[in-house]
């Protein structure tokens, strides 16, 4: 194991000694990382942030360099090949997420191998719909496309009045815009924007106050800001109504 190991680096004092302390059953907080791309390194580093305890892996040994102080080990490998993923103990965590993007080959040849060595949880990033297919049908648990998904977002937000816009599988959506006319002035049961639009409004917030839980009592006021959900088409056209 040193052989693979000797570029790996732990965090000193106390922090590492207690994100390392032996978790509940069911509540195993590590995960390998491979690939510490802008991807990869900024999900590993938000995941330290949230107390997991995390293993970054790239074949470039400046990334690694980079990183190592702000991870819980890191190391310099090709886990396109199995031995060293095996050396490395990636199959002894509970997670995995294969962040490498550009090279379709080796993310699918590491995907593979983390199949192969039955990894529980495998993530996966996919640079296109394509590419993520294929991931799907090798066995990858969860398969993300960051660069469409945030462009898919942002389109949402630049040619309508969404203040935010985030889309779930199954066509449903959750988005933040600025109240509509049609449902202000009266409580929400009252406007009945459920059934006159399919969609129903969750949360409402007043200028210069918090969020707070919308019910059929609520009464929206212009200006207000609210948090609708719903089928992406119908959410759509409730937000571009005047």
């Amino acid at each position: 194991m040193s052989n693979y190991l000797h570029s790996m680096r732990r965090r000193r004092g106390k922090r590492l000694a207690q994100q390392t302390r032996p978790a509940p059953d069911g509540d195993d907080q590590r995960i390998a990382v491979i690939g510490l791309g802008r991807f990869g390194s900024s999900l590993a580093e938000e995941l330290m942030r949230r107390g997991w305890e995390v293993l970054g892996v790239d074949q470039d040994e400046r990334l690694v360099q980079q990183h190592s102080d702000a991870l819980t080990h890191v190391a310099v490998a090709d886990c396109t090949d199995a031995e060293v993923l095996r050396q490395l103990g990636v199959h002894e965590f509970p997670s995995a997420v294969v962040a490498i993007g550009t090279h379709i080959e080796a993310s699918i040849l590491v995907t593979s191998n983390l199949l192969d060595d039955g990894v529980p949880n495998i993530w996966a990033k996919a640079i296109s719909r394509q590419h993520g297919k294929i991931l799907e049908r090798l066995g990858a648990h969860h398969v993300v496309l960051p660069e469409h998904e945030m462009g898919e977002r942002v389109a949402h937000l630049v040619t309508g009045r969404m203040l935010d816009f985030i889309e779930f599988d199954d066509d449903f959506a959750l988005v933040k815009t600025v109240a509509p006319d049609v449902a202000t002035g009266v409580p929400l049961g009252v406007s009945a924007v459920r059934t006159k639009h399919g969609v129903t409004v969750v949360g409402i917030k007043r200028p210069g106050h918090d969020f707070t839980h919308a019910t059929a009592e609520t009464v929206v006021e212009p200006g207000d800001v609210i948090i609708v959900t719903g089928r992406t088409q119908a959410v759509e056209a409730f937000t571009e109504l005047s």
